[in-house]
C-alpha cells in the first residue's frame, strides 16, 4: 500500500484534471491556471524515482493540485464553496484563501527533501521550507498582477481573484505562510527522534 499511494493520488489527479478540462468557466482563466498545477505534477513524476517522499508528503502536496485544478474550473472566485462561506460568516468567496493554505504545505516536501538528503537538520530544514513557501508567495502574486495586467478585461480579473479586496495578496501570502507552519509543524512531529534515513519514505 505504501508504494501504491502516490499512484492512486496521481490518478486521482489525472481524472480531475479531465473534469476540470471540460468546458471550464473560462477557457483563457483555466489555461493559465493549470500551468503551474501540470508542472508541478510533471516535476513529481519526473523525481519520483530519484527520490520518493513520504505518503505525508505526496498527500499534503496532492491537496494543492486538486484545489487549484478545481479552481481553474470554476474560476476561484465562483467555486461553489456557500457552505464554507456560510460557516465562517463570510460573503466572500473563500476557495481561494483555502487554496493559498493548502499550497503552503510544501513546505513540508521541501524540509523533508533538505533532511532526508543529509543536507541540514530538522530545525533548519524548517526554515528553509518556511522561506521556500513565502518567496514563491511573494513571486506568484507578482505573476498574478502581471497576468492580470496584460490580459485585462474579465479574464484578468477572474484570474486575480481578488473579489475587490485591495488586501487579497497580501492576505494570500499570509494564509501560504500559515499552511507552511503548519505542515511544518508536522514535519517537526512525523521525524521526532528519527535519523536521517535516505532513501524510504514511510512517514
Amino acid at each position: 500500500m505504501r508504494n501504491a499511494w502516490p499512484a492512486l493520488l496521481a490518478l486521482l489527479f489525472v481524472a480531475l484534471s479531465i473534469w476540470s478540462a471540460i468546458e471550464p468557466a473560462s477557457r483563457e482563466v483555466w489555461i493559465a491556471e493549470v500551468i503551474p498545477v501540470f508542472a508541478a505534477f510533471l516535476l513529481l513524476l519526473l523525481t519520483y524515482p530519484k527520490f520518493r517522499f513520504s505518503n505525508t508528503a505526496y498527500t499534503l502536496m496532492t491537496g494543492w493540485l486538486i484545489l487549484h485544478t478545481i479552481g481553474a474550473h470554476y474560476t476561484f472566485a465562483n467555486v461553489p464553496f456557500d457552505w464554507f462561506n456560510r460557516l465562517i460568516g463570510s460573503e466572500r468567496n473563500q476557495f481561494d484563501r483555502v487554496a493559498h493554505y493548502i499550497i503552503g504545505f510544501y513546505a513540508y516536501p521541501m524540509a523533508e527533501f533538505l533532511y532526508r538528503k543529509g543536507y541540514s537538520g530538522k530545525y533548519l530544514a524548517s526554515l528553509f521550507g518556511l522561506f521556500f513557501i513565502m518567496s514563491v508567495a511573494a513571486g506568484y502574486e507578482i505573476i498574478e498582477w502581471i497576468y492580470a495586467d496584460l490580459e485585462g478585461g474579465e479574464a484578468g480579473i477572474e484570474f486575480l481573484g481578488s473579489q475587490g479586496d485591495i488586501w487579497d495578496a497580501q492576505k494570500d501570502m499570509l494564509a501560504d505562510t500559515l499552511g507552511a507552519v503548519t505542515s511544518l509543524l508536522l514535519f517537526l512531529w512525523m521525524y521526532r527522534g528519527r535519523p536521517v534515513r535516505l532513501s524510504t519514505g514511510e512517514a
